[in-house]
C-alpha cells in the first residue's frame, strides 16, 4: 500500500483516527500508506508512548510496522486543530463518550466517520442516532463497514468494504482515502442498514460458535448462518433499512467472516461456552472486547419492541443472560413449529 495507489501527495489533508485498538490501528496504517499523513489518538499516554518508540501496536498488530506518515499522539486538541476529518474506531460501549470527548475540539468544518460496529448501550439507538444527538444534524458523517478482520487490513490482504454517509460526496471522499490496489470501497446512502449489519452479525457469530463447540458440524452453520441472514434484513428493514445493503458487503459479506473464521472474537465467545466455560471466563481469555455480548441486549429490546421475531438472536441472549445451555438452545431452533421459508 502506498501513495502511488491512489495519485495522493503527502500534503494531502491529513486525518485523524481516534482509537488505537487494533481496529483504529490497522485504518491509520491503510490511511498513511495510502499517502495521508495520519494522526492516531490514544486515550493512554503510557500505551501512546510505546507506539512513538516502537513504531508499531505490539499488543494487536505486532508484525505491521507504521508507515512514515503514521503519527501516534496523546494531545487530543492538537490533533483536531490541524485536521476535518475524524475516525473513530472504540468499542460501541465507549463511543457516545468519545463523542462527547471530541465535540469541544470540533468546528463547522469537521466531518465525521466511524468504524464502531454496535449499538448504543443502554438506549438501543443506532450510532448515527447518537452523533446527532451529540453532535446535531448539520455535520457530514459517514460509517464504514464490512467484513474485515483489523490484521488483514493492516498487512495489506485484499479487502472490501461499504462506506454509508448523509453526504454522497462525503462518501465518494472516504470511499477514496481509503482505496488503493488491496483495497476496495463502495458508497451508500443507507447508513441504517450498513449499522444493522454490523451490530446484528455479531450476535449471530455467537450462536455460530455455540454450534460448532458443540460440533454439530457444517450443516448447522450454514443453516444458522443462512436463517440469521433472514433476521438480520428482517431487523434491518423494520429499522429503515434496505435489503439491498443486508444481502451486500456490510451484512451477508461480514456475516460470514464473523461466523466462520475464528479470528472472530464473537465466534470465539460462542465456542468457549459451548465447551462449558462461563461467560465472565469466556470473556476474559478472549481479553478483548466482544460486541455481540452487550449488542444482543439492545437488538432484543428493539426486537421486542418492534415485534420482530428472531429466534436465532433470542436464544443468544437466553445462552448469555438467562442460563440456557447452548445445546438446549440450538434444540429450541430446531424444534419450533414449521414454516414456510419465505417468512
Amino acid at each position: 500500500m502506498n501513495a502511488s495507489a491512489n495519485n495522493v501527495s503527502h500534503s494531502a489533508s491529513p486525518i485523524a483516527v481516534i482509537g488505537a485498538g487494533s481496529w483504529g490501528t490497522a485504518l491509520a496504517i491503510l490511511l498513511a500508506g495510502n499517502g495521508y499523513t495520519t494522526w492516531l489518538w490514544g486515550r493512554d499516554p503510557v500505551d501512546v508512548g510505546k507506539l512513538q518508540s516502537d513504531r508499531c501496536n505490539k499488543r494487536f498488530l505486532p508484525e505491521i510496522h507504521f508507515p512514515d506518515l503514521l503519527k501516534p499522539s496523546h494531545d487530543l486538541a492538537g490533533i483536531l486543530g490541524q485536521v476535518h476529518d475524524v475516525l473513530i474506531a472504540v468499542p460501541s460501549a465507549g463511543f457516545r463518550t468519545t463523542l462527547s470527548i471530541i465535540a469541544p475540539h470540533l468546528n463547522k468544518a469537521s466531518r465525521l466517520i466511524w468504524a464502531t460496529k454496535g449499538m448504543d448501550p443502554g438506549t438501543g439507538k443506532l450510532l448515527h442516532e447518537v452523533v446527532m444527538e451529540t453532535l446535531g444534524h448539520d455535520m457530514a458523517y459517514a460509517v464504514i463497514s464490512g467484513p474485515t478482520f483489523a490484521h488483514e487490513v493492516a498487512a495489506g490482504l485484499p479487502t472490501a468494504i461499504t462506506v454509508a454517509s448523509n453526504s454522497a460526496s462525503f462518501a465518494t471522499d472516504v470511499a477514496q482515502r481509503l482505496h488503493n490496489n488491496r483495497f476496495r470501497a463502495y458508497t451508500s446512502d443507507d447508513i441504517v442498514g450498513v449499522e444493522v449489519g454490523g451490530a446484528v452479525k455479531n450476535v449471530l457469530a455467537i450462536a455460530a460458535g455455540c454450534a460448532d463447540g458443540l460440533g454439530f458440524g457444517a450443516n448447522t452453520r450454514a443453516a444458522l448462518v443462512t436463517r440469521g441472514l433472514a433476521e438480520m434484513m428482517r431487523f434491518g428493514v423494520a429499522l429503515g433499512g434496505q435489503r439491498e445493503t443486508l444481502i451486500g458487503l456490510a451484512g451477508l459479506g461480514d456475516l460470514i467472516l464473523t461466523c466462520t473464521d475464528d479470528h472472530s472474537r464473537n465466534r470465539r465467545l460462542g465456542l468457549a461456552l459451548a465447551r462449558g466455560k462461563s461467560l465472565a471466563d469466556a470473556l476474559a481469555q478472549i481479553g478483548q472486547v466482544v460486541e455481540g455480548a452487550q449488542t444482543v441486549r439492545e437488538v432484543m429490546q428493539l426486537a421486542n419492541r418492534h415485534g420482530i421475531e428472531m429466534p436465532i438472536t433470542e436464544q443468544v441472549y437466553q445462552v448469555l443472560y438467562e442460563g440456557l445451555a447452548p445445546r438446549d438452545a440450538v434444540n429450541a431452533l430446531f424444534a419450533r413449529e414449521l414454516k414456510p421459508e419465505a417468512n
